[in-house]
């Protein structure tokens, strides 16, 4: 069940924004997030959990959620900004909300890989979340969000329980393509380095 609102939550949009548990930051989410709320403070709450990264300036933030809390905010929330994670956006997507998707990038050290690039943009091309990789994408979808929360809003009626596993169930193979293409690339990182290795004794 959603939660109660207090008096100071009146008439208020309520943000989730969650960034997960990896071990890199993701000071640029924050930052942007930080930007746009100088704007629309007065019209939003939020929960921010940061992670690893340091704590943004904006209330309602703290380094991690447990599982059941996560669940709470998400159930009282209006609207969900997240990484690329697929537990997040399939835990959003559950509580019957289309979730805004910054993916982590690893050239800016936010995670290790690109698979959270891969399977936003999977998903995003699908309509199965809204793909924000610029700020002003990102600025542009929490406007739109607090004007209308409806916009980003999925069925979560338990009563249509088929089309939520049929959801889940595109993501699991959105996902499965995504381990499949990483395992058929790594042999050949494999016989590399085990080549370079041997080309160094051989030196």
């Amino acid at each position: 069940m959603p939660r109660q609102r207090d008096r100071a939550d009146a008439g208020r949009i309520q943000l989730l924004v969650a960034v997960g548990t990896d071990k890199h930051p993701f000071g640029r989410l924050l930052a942007w997030l930080e930007e746009w709320h100088v704007e629309a403070a007065d019209r939003v709450g939020l929960t921010v959990q940061h992670g690893h990264s340091p704590a943004p300036a904006v209330p309602g933030a703290v380094p991690f959620l447990a599982h059941d809390a996560l669940q709470t905010a998400m159930s009282g929330a209006d609207l969900v900004l997240c990484h690329g994670g697929p537990a997040t956006i399939l835990e959003a997507r559950r509580h019957g909300h289309l979730p805004i998707v910054v993916p982590r990038d690893p050239q800016r050290g936010e995670h290790v890989d690109d698979h959270q690039q891969l399977f936003a943009r999977r998903l995003g091309a699908a309509g199965m979340v809204a793909l924000c990789e610029s700020r002003p994408a990102l600025h542009d979808a929490l406007a739109a969000g607090v004007a209308d929360p409806a916009r980003f809003a999925v069925v979560a009626d338990p009563r249509t329980r088929d089309a939520q596993r049929a959801a889940v169930a595109r993501v699991g193979r959105i996902v499965d393509g995504l381990i499949a293409e990483a395992a058929r690339r790594a042999p050949r990182w494999r016989v590399w380095g085990r080549a370079a290795r041997n080309g160094r004794r051989a030196r």
